[in-house]
């Protein structure tokens, strides 16, 4: 297995300046500290301030960083009780601008709250009580803990697979982005987000995953960070290699019936509730292979008696490279998405523009290409 180290999710950019791909920070907010209050004459101590954050379309996460460099936000203190004014003022409420969209969790990685309204706000850290009576008049210190800020994309279509399976050179031929394209495997290290434009103008997004590897689920390959990505897409856009799959030397060969298997195993054991999405299987390169009709017929015959494996929509084969029947999968994601009747308790995704993504993504460190 392959384990990829953060210095693998660097970019070069112009003028050899090196940035990374930010997509998550982590905050230590504390409330104020609630006012002594004053024995003598029974006066209460002001309530210390809350720490609020706070839904924002102008706002990044770079935005949030270079505000709180030192990643520490405090509520303001309660004000003292003093004898011209028994009752102290309430500290002043801090509030931290971040991305609309934004998942607020814990440090044991349990989700708090998604923030996807324009000003939407979450109370993260709250004041401390004024000093009184049943205190001894001691003012309490406020709540303090821990918070991360988790950038998720949000697209129609999530492409999943393996290192090398062609998912860079879809996502250009499709959408006319221009992700890097090479040989080998992991070329795309960070996510790309580009847009299918119709003949009649329809828009469809569509994100293209780093490659997965196995153990993603369990966080190999920082397969969590990867992952997260597909989590508010409305189709899974599976695609396989036709002449199957193999990372290195010191790997085993999987065949690309194996190799979807894989895939949908990972996305099970991640998250169950993904393969309720409809999804799409192309497999890709059928011309590199002089047997890829008799391989794919085979792949969608084995598919229709598998019970693991008939999730699919439809199946596909293509060649990305040569263009053979793009146009017919692109078909396939529109019709698809159009009649997608997903129960109505699944959670609606919330409504941010790519264009909000695209300043979220492009100022920090990626790119999204339309």
């Amino acid at each position: 297995m392959v384990h990829l180290t953060t210095a693998c999710l660097r970019i070069v950019t112009s003028g050899a300046k090196q940035r990374s791909f930010l997509e998550r920070v982590r905050l230590y907010v504390r409330g104020g500290g609630g006012g002594q209050g004053m024995g003598r004459l029974g006066g209460i101590g002001g309530r210390g301030g809350d720490v609020y954050l706070r839904a924002s379309k102008n706002a990044t996460l770079l935005d949030v960083l270079k505000k709180n460099p030192k990643r520490r936000v405090k509520g303001g203190a309660g004000e003292n009780s003093r004898p011209r004014l028994l009752n102290g003022y309430k500290g002043s409420d801090v509030y931290v601008d971040v991305p609309l969209g934004i998942c607020v969790v814990n440090d044991c990685n349990v989700q708090i709250a998604e923030l996807n309204q324009e000003s939407e706000t979450l109370r993260v850290a709250k004041g401390g009580y004024g000093g009184r009576r049943s205190t001894s008049f001691q003012g309490s210190g406020g709540q303090a803990r821990f918070v991360k800020l988790q950038l998720k994309l949000i697209a129609d279509v999530g492409l999943v697979g393996f290192p090398n399976a062609g998912k860079s050179t879809l996502l250009k031929a499709v959408s006319g982005a221009s992700p890097k394209i090479a040989s080998y495997p992991f070329t795309t290290l960070r996510p790309q987000l580009g847009v299918i434009i119709y003949n009649d103008y329809r828009q469809i997004s569509i994100v293209d995953l780093p490659g997965l590897v196995e153990g993603a689920h369990d966080n190999v390959g920082m397969g969590h960070r990867f992952l997260k990505h597909i989590e508010r897409t409305r189709l899974l856009l599976f695609m396989v290699d036709i002449n199957g799959f193999r990372l290195s030397d010191r790997h085993q060969y999987r065949t690309v019936r194996d190799t979807v298997a894989l895939l949908t195993k990972e996305l099970e054991l991640y998250k169950p509730g993904l393969l309720n999405k409809p999804a799409v299987l192309a497999v890709n390169k059928t011309d590199t292979n002089d047997a890829a009709q008799e391989i794919f017929e085979d792949l969608c015959s084995e598919i229709k008696k598998s019970s693991e494996l008939d999730q699919f929509v439809d199946i596909v084969a293509i060649s990305a490279k040569s263009g053979t029947s793009l146009t017919r999968l692109k078909d396939i994601i529109r019709q698809t998405l159009d009649e997608d009747t997903t129960d109505s308790d699944q959670p609606p995704l919330p409504n941010i523009s790519i264009q909000h993504q695209q300043k979220m993504l492009n100022n920090e460190g990626t790119k999204i290409l339309i």
